[in-house]
């Protein structure tokens, strides 16, 4: 496996720019509570992957991709169509995190953090099954370099990165900076519908709120509550069944700092 090369001392950049997406993010670097640190180029989160240009397939091959789980409704992925598998050969896993995308009269709704945490909490308590089957197939014998995305790659995206990350020993803190990240990537997000669907550009601004909001108090409640609800990461992870994928995935992505 190769990786893009870098200046001798220099970190790796967090952001990935590709043509055919605009929310495409490694996890790696970030500190455990415990002093290690998640290795860089095995874990990456994402928007939708189905407008890859064939430069942006060419650096997912570089990039060593095996996995890519894709959280995003069934409608949504016949509609706009899935991972380019048969161009970078991938092990492609549907998992919906929700059965439909939010309704038209909530849409206004998703511009507080309150009821976005509420929401996110609600996809932990009703798509529990999805979470488990993600993290087992993460944790799962070279699955690694591996991404989750759903078509924002903030919300959906958001609680898996954000569970994950808790489960891995990353403070608190830590996975709200990197929810909040990408909210530099909404404006450019909303544009690209826009161009996608020039015919109902009218329904498309509609869902702007749940677009473009992204703002730190809506994890750190969704993180709150989590613990209120199940007491500590750990609890939460034996209510989910992984702790046995959590430990090997540690054991996988964890390297010292």
């Amino acid at each position: 496996m190769c990786f893009p090369a870098t200046e001798p001392g220099t970190l790796p950049s967090r952001t990935l720019e590709f043509e055919g997406c605009v929310n495409f993010r490694d996890l790696g670097g970030y500190g455990t509570a415990d002093g290690r640190m998640v290795a860089w180029r095995r874990l990456f989160r994402a928007d939708g992957l189905h407008k890859l240009t064939a430069s942006d397939r060419a650096q997912l091959i570089e990039l060593g991709l095996s996995t890519v789980i894709d959280l995003r409704t069934l409608d949504e992925a016949a509609q706009r169509g899935s991972f380019p598998v048969d161009d970078v050969p991938v092990r492609y896993v549907g998992l919906p995190l929700t059965d439909v995308l939010p309704a038209t009269e909530d849409l206004p709704d998703w511009g507080e953090a309150a009821y976005v945490a509420t929401r996110y909490g609600a996809m932990v308590s009703e798509g529990g099954h999805v979470l488990t089957e993600a993290i087992d197939v993460l944790a799962s014998g070279g699955s690694l370099p591996a991404v989750m995305h759903c078509s924002a790659g903030k919300d959906r995206t958001g609680v898996l990165s954000a569970l994950l990350l808790a489960f891995l020993g990353v403070p608190d803190e830590t996975i709200i900076e990197d929810y909040a990240l990408s909210a530099a990537a909404m404006g450019r997000l909303l544009e690209r519908l826009k161009a996608e669907y020039p015919d109902a550009v009218d329904e498309v601004v509609k869902y702007a709120p749940a677009v473009l909001h992204v703002v730190p108090e809506t994890m750190e409640q969704f993180l709150a509550e989590l613990r209120l609800e199940y007491g500590s990461y750990a609890e939460l992870a034996d209510f989910l069944g992984v702790t046995g994928s959590v430990e090997a995935l540690r054991a996988s992505v964890l390297v010292d700092a």
